[in-house]
């Protein structure tokens, strides 16, 4: 291949990778952001009470406290969400067996009509991956799980720095006279 080729190629790779981060990966969070909002408001829920569901139904039954870690949300926060999604029938609370203290949140499995809202886009999108080969699933699957970690990473990092900055005006409220 001539060097002005590799050149072309190399800057179509380029003009790619920067219409994905830049257009398409936001258009795709947005999409994904809204999607979520309307399963929260077709199951009475609100978008934070929706996801905190979510991460239940994905990492296990856990501590109000671990969902708090997770989340960055407050504890008064937390006790909030659990109320309401309990309230709602999707979720119930059982004392921690080794500390008193806590309580350990499971899902409730009376509410299973969450897959009956979800169902029709997960259809669509089987469909949809129906149209690639399987080098083709490996990439996406493999960008998926990627992207996914890089965005909780992220989210830590800004939670880090946003806790951090707080502190650092606390206390220099704190030495004001």
């Amino acid at each position: 291949m001539p060097i002005n080729g590799t050149r072309s190629a190399s800057k179509k790779h380029q003009e790619l990778v920067d219409d994905i981060v830049a257009r398409l990966a936001r258009r795709h969070s947005t999409a994904v952001v809204l999607f979520h909002h309307a399963v929260a408001e077709r199951m009475g829920l609100g978008p934070t009470d929706h996801k905190c569901l979510d991460l239940l139904r994905e990492r296990g039954a856990m501590a109000g406290s671990d969902l708090g870690a997770i989340t960055g949300l407050t504890s008064g926060a937390i006790t909030g969400v659990v109320a309401r999604l309990e309230r709602a029938g999707y979720l119930r609370r059982e004392p921690d067996p080794h500390d008193g203290r806590k309580q350990i949140l499971h899902l409730a499995l009376a509410q299973a009509h969450i897959q009956d809202v979800i169902d029709p886009l997960r259809k669509d999108v089987a469909v949809l991956l129906g149209n690639f080969d399987t080098h083709q699933l490996t990439a996406i699957a493999r960008f998926l799980a990627g992207i996914t970690d890089l965005v909780y990473h992220h989210a830590s990092l800004l939670r880090a720095k946003t806790l951090s900055a707080a502190i650092g005006i606390a206390e220099e409220g704190s030495r004001q006279p």
